[in-house]
């Protein structure tokens, strides 16, 4: 009896494309008049009959593996091919002449059709719609817009700065301004000047207003240094952030930690005074700063913020556990102490903000002049408010059950508002009914689609008048409604900041890594000059998704401009200049043949490469798994990577070969630095070059595709051309799309769904703007079922129709 080993996994080899069998063997399998589907199924049971007999001991009957033999199972995206050449080579172990040719095409196209391949394991266990709580990203963005159906959604403007009234004297008169203008930040030394024409240098006064947009969520610090009197309003008028209206001592700085959630926009304001003293005036200067999650303090940057006082809005401060990422996107699947503990905080927290900012809103929104106060008429108003604020929460109008339990209860234990609102938020926060949007399929039609929509395409609740409306109406439940709305919210800014962090999770960018070189080989490669590169590729992202005409996905490859900075063109020289001599971001047209798009940007390469040299393993393993799709197991051993200084007289592309020569990695590497050699004419910050250590560059290399045809590249410009035109890369870009903003396997939507979504992404001229609202109307209308999960879904089941 002899033994296998896992095709594909446990051991690596080299792989070679089996060649093309003589006719007259094919003859001899496939006798004369049979069918190519004849043939197919004849060569499947011989091989089926080959593996049960040679290969079923070891990985068990439908590869499942066996333990105390080999347990991993037989399964990844080997084309057949591949396997041929893998089994004939390899299998049995110790015996492989036994198996070859005719025996080894017979098996793996067996194995490949009944468990191997990606469409054998759905076939053969279809993947279903899990049943998930609110991830956190959801979470914070639900809260947000609990408050906001109080206070509106923000108007979308394509300007950007702040928008700045200057006042001769110390205080708001309209009479006294003297000039209005949009700035591009706050970064101003007045000393003892006047900061306009008509302005007392000794007494003036500056009001800045506008809103904050964050790229990113994460905890911000906010810096203001002045050397006069100041006071921040943030989040909402009268909401201080910092004040500083009556100076104490010498301290000209002032901090505050807040957390952000990207997609919000933030409405602040910035009084300033220089006031005329008794005393020597001080010079008048104010700076506002910040430092982002991950990057060093900066001044608030003009693409951050726009002149517009935007609604009243409202971040959750608490800590939020992270999700499960184990299918490569976030799902809310983790019922923890911590995740319990985390949802009880956001709630406690934004019972507060109802009690202090949206009660008091709506009761004086309510009362017209001369109506008596709310005590004297009883709590109706309370009771108006309170049902909205569930009914939103929970995605429904509220039943009289629901209202008795939730409003009418809570009410009669307590005569404080306060205590009301407490317990009424507690209550609605923590129910499975705000926590598991889509779990109750009582709804209307119109009402479940509605709540599926904004939950994929902003991580939210419906809160648009609009939409509710026609959700009233029962007018929102077929495709023609659902596309048009979802057209129409392209500029909404949850939206793009969805988006944003799709294309980031698409290309694998961790925003939090820190990106270091050697100092000695690049001298003024900075943690300035990283933020800098970081924020070119964000406005390439943004401009090919939706300023470039066609929002074409091509351009992400073929586009042979970037964005530039002063910083950037210091770094990287003239290539990098700009095209005009504008302020703020501007396009930069490199060299023909040097940069195509995110592929040879500078902050991708030098995130995928070590502190003083490139890593061919890094930037391979990004195009093969995260561009193309393909799966890629972990190493067996891990590896240190050799030194360029114990061979001065190698170049990377040698150094990697030489490392990765042994029989056990070529498995692996052989397609992993096949694609990473490709990008070798960039150095370890990203830099164009010919020449390393003396030796000229060598960019050549290959890609194996799905179906067995080897594809020959020759740098940037050959892997460029074939991503743009391969069904590999279309699938990988339209299947993680699906999982980003879904938030489930494309395939539980239907076996054939990410090849009828890739086919009109094709058909569409690879419009991602048409493909993120194909994704909207595919998941929106979809009515999925609940799956039988006793630990969770039977839970949620059995509580909904009573209890919260």
């Amino acid at each position: 009896m002899f033994s296998c080993r896992p095709i594909g996994f446990d051991q690596c080899v080299e792989l070679r494309r089996l060649s093309c069998l003589p006719l007259c063997f094919l003859g001899l399998l496939f006798p004369s008049g049979a069918t190519s589907q004849d043939s197919d199924e004849l060569l499947r049971e011989r091989g089926q009959a080959i593996y049960l007999e040679q290969c079923a001991d070891c990985h068990g009957d439908r590869g499942q593996g066996v333990q105390e033999a080999f347990d991993t199972p037989l399964q990844g995206d080997e084309s057949i091919g591949e396997l041929s050449t893998l089994i004939s080579e390899t299998m049995p172990e110790g015996e492989p002449e036994t198996c070859v040719a005719e025996e080894a095409l017979a098996v793996s196209t067996y194995i490949h059709y009944a468990f191997y391949s990606e469409a054998a394991r759905i076939r053969n266990r279809p993947p279903r719609i899990m049943l998930a709580h609110l991830t956190a990203s959801q979470m914070r963005q639900s809260v947000a817009d609990l408050y906001a159906r109080f206070q509106g959604l923000p108007k979308v403007t394509s300007e950007h700065g702040l928008k700045g009234l200057y006042f001769d004297g110390d205080r708001y008169k309209q009479e006294n301004l003297k000039l209005e203008r949009i700035d591009s930040g706050i970064d101003f030394d007045f000393g003892h000047e006047s900061p306009a024409e008509g302005i007392k240098p000794e007494s003036f006064y500056v009001q800045w207003t506008g809103s904050l947009l964050p790229k990113q969520t994460g905890k911000y610090e906010i810096i203001v240094r002045s050397t006069c009197s100041f006071v921040f309003d943030f989040g909402r008028e009268g909401r201080e952030f910092i004040n500083n209206h009556v100076q104490s001592g010498d301290n000209t700085e002032f901090r505050r930690t807040i957390q952000l959630t990207t997609g919000r926009a933030y409405p602040f304001k910035i009084e300033f005074r220089q006031r005329e003293r008794k005393t020597e005036l001080p010079p008048a200067n104010i700076r506002v700063s910040w430092i982002p999650p991950g990057e060093p303090e900066q001044i608030i940057p003009l693409q951050n913020l726009i002149p517009v006082s935007s609604p009243a809005t409202y971040s959750v401060q608490c800590d939020l556990p992270p999700d499960d990422r184990s299918y490569g996107f976030d799902r809310g699947i983790e019922v923890s102490r911590q995740w319990d503990e985390s949802v009880t905080n956001v709630a406690i927290e934004f019972a507060e903000v109802v009690i202090d900012e949206l009660w008091p809103n709506f009761r004086r929104g309510g009362r017209r002049r001369g109506e008596p106060r709310e005590q004297e008429v009883g709590r109706e108003r309370l009771q108006q408010f309170l049902e909205e604020l569930i009914s939103t929460a929970f995605r429904q109008p509220l039943t009289d059950e629901l209202r008795e339990l939730y409003i009418h209860k809570q009410l009669a234990e307590t005569s404080d508002d306060a205590d009301a609102i407490r317990r009424v938020v507690l209550l609605t926060l923590k129910s499975p009914r705000f926590l598991y949007p889509t779990s109750n399929s009582q709804l209307s039609d119109s009402r479940q689609v509605a709540n599926r929509l904004a939950l994929v395409m902003f991580d939210s609740l419906p809160t648009d008048g609009k939409l509710l409306e026609q959700v009233d109406r029962n007018e929102f439940r077929d495709e023609a409604a659902v596309r048009q709305y979802a057209s129409s919210q392209m500029d909404d800014y949850r939206l793009r900041a969805k988006t944003q962090q799709f294309m980031h999770q698409w290309m694998n960018v961790d925003e939090s890594k820190e990106i270091i070189k050697d100092e000695q080989q690049f001298p003024g490669f900075s943690a300035e000059l990283v933020r800098e590169l970081k924020q070119s590729l964000n406005t390439f992202l943004d401009d090919v998704v939706w300023r470039e005409p066609g929002s074409d996905f091509r351009n992400l490859f073929l586009a042979d401009w970037s964005y530039t900075s002063p910083e950037i063109i210091k770094f990287y020289g003239p290539n990098w200049c700009k095209l005009s001599t504008d302020d703020g971001w501007q396009r930069t047209i490199a060299t023909p043949g040097e940069r195509f798009g995110v592929l040879t940007h500078p902050y991708i390469l030098s995130s995928l490469a070590y502190h003083d040299s490139t890593s061919p393993i890094h930037r391979g393993v990004f195009v093969i798994r995260y561009l193309l799709g393909r799966t890629l197991r972990p190493p067996a051993d891990a590896f240190a990577p050799l030194s360029p200084d114990l061979h001065p007289d190698l170049t990377t592309r040698q150094r990697v070969a030489l490392q990765t020569s042994p029989e056990s990695c070529q498995k692996c590497h052989a397609k992993i630095n096949a694609l990473g050699f490709v990008l070798e004419n960039f150095d370890s910050v990203g830099r164009y070059r010919n020449q390393e250590r003396g030796h000229s560059i060598d960019p050549s290399g290959q890609y194996n595709t799905r179906d067995g045809e080897d594809i020959p590249l020759n740098g940037p410009a050959d892997l460029a051309e074939f991503l743009v035109s391969s069904r590999d890369a279309h699938e990988a870009f339209v299947s993680r799309a699906f999982q980003h903003f879904v938030k489930q396997p494309v395939a539980a939507y239907g076996k054939n769904k990410l090849r009828e979504l890739t086919d009109r992404f094709e058909q569409n001229e690879f419009n991602i703007q048409k493909l993120i609202v194909d994704i909207v109307v595919t998941a929106s209308l979809f009515e999925p079922v609940v799956p039988a999960e006793p630990d969770i879904a039977s839970t949620v089941q059995a509580i909904l129709p009573t209890s919260p």
